[in-house]
């Protein structure tokens, strides 16, 4: 099973640059020709911020994108939604995120997660998004379907996608901003068949374990957080970025990040000092009654 696993392309209704000088529209069109020599592709997966603004423009032009590369190639999309994305936008142009899901989640307040087995191994994509806010959450209803659907392993094994991940470095953005209930994850794929999580949202690449799966973070299509930035600084960069994914292989998963060619590559898109960075915490982050 070979992956290429993308996330946070940002596109917008206007298909052009925002204030910043980012363009995901450009910077994914940039990524898929520089990506024209992958031939040997089962899935691609996009793991959220597929639309910017939540638009219906936005999220035609993703399909349009991704479905034409993945179809010449005979390789399945999946999609889930991220902080930026519009659940109603996302479900009328993307449904659940499958094309044809064995199984769909869909909770009170429009949350969705699906779940498709492709080669053996169980997709299963999870809706983390927590309107208006820039962490993520899964409501209990989600954990308690994928709970059920865990008790059934797949022939070969399962892969989870979402947004935000359970995971974080020494960092007060990412320890804000990330998957808040990361501990109840854990305690739902305990001694499952999970092998392997798959996040975007921090725009840059890490490595961690949740119990027994492997948790991959992928950098970001329209931009790349630098960590060479001043502590309590936030600088993106130019730079789109994907990252692929081989599965069943020996010694597996064996995961490498591609990055296109860019004129602008490590070029600054924006950069916060530290009170605009506390200012986005404050008001993106869980308020004390979400934390505790």
């Amino acid at each position: 099973m070979r992956i290429l696993h993308l996330s946070d392309t940002h596109l917008d209704r206007s298909g052009g640059p925002d204030e910043d000088g980012g363009d995901g529209t450009a910077a994914l069109r940039r990524l898929l020709g520089e990506l024209g020599h992958l031939d040997d592709l089962d899935a691609v997966v996009v793991t959220g911020d597929v639309a910017d603004d939540g638009s219906h423009e936005a999220y035609t032009r993703a399909r349009e994108l991704l479905s034409g590369y993945a179809d010449r190639r005979g390789a399945h999309v999946f999609y889930t939604t991220g902080n930026h994305d519009d659940r109603t936008a996302f479900a009328d142009v993307l449904g659940s995120g499958h094309v044809q899901p064995e199984a769909v989640y869909e909770g009170a307040t429009g949350e969705r997660a699906g779940a498709t087995t492709l080669g053996g191994w169980r997709m299963i994509t999870l809706d983390t998004l927590v309107p208006g806010k820039g962490y993520g959450r899964l409501d209990g209803g989600q954990l308690d379907w994928l709970r059920q659907l865990l008790v059934t392993p797949a022939p070969v094994g399962t892969v989870l996608a979402f947004h935000h991940p359970p995971v974080a470095l020494d960092d007060d953005v990412q320890q804000a901003l990330g998957l808040q209930n990361s501990a109840e994850l854990g305690e739902t794929i305990r001694g499952t068949d999970v092998q392997l999580i798959l996040c975007g949202h921090y725009h840059l690449q890490i490595l961690a374990r949740l119990e027994q799966a492997t948790v991959w973070v992928t950098p970001g299509v329209v931009s790349r957080i630098d960590l060479t930035a001043r502590p309590g600084t936030v600088r993106a960069v130019h730079g789109p970025s994907a990252s692929l994914i081989h599965l069943g292989a020996p010694h597996g998963p064996l995961i490498h990040t591609l990055h296109a060619r860019d004129p602008r590559m490590g070029e600054t898109v924006y950069e916060a000092d530290e009170e605009r960075v506390r200012e986005a915490i404050e008001r993106l982050g869980p308020s004390p009654t979400v934390l505790n």
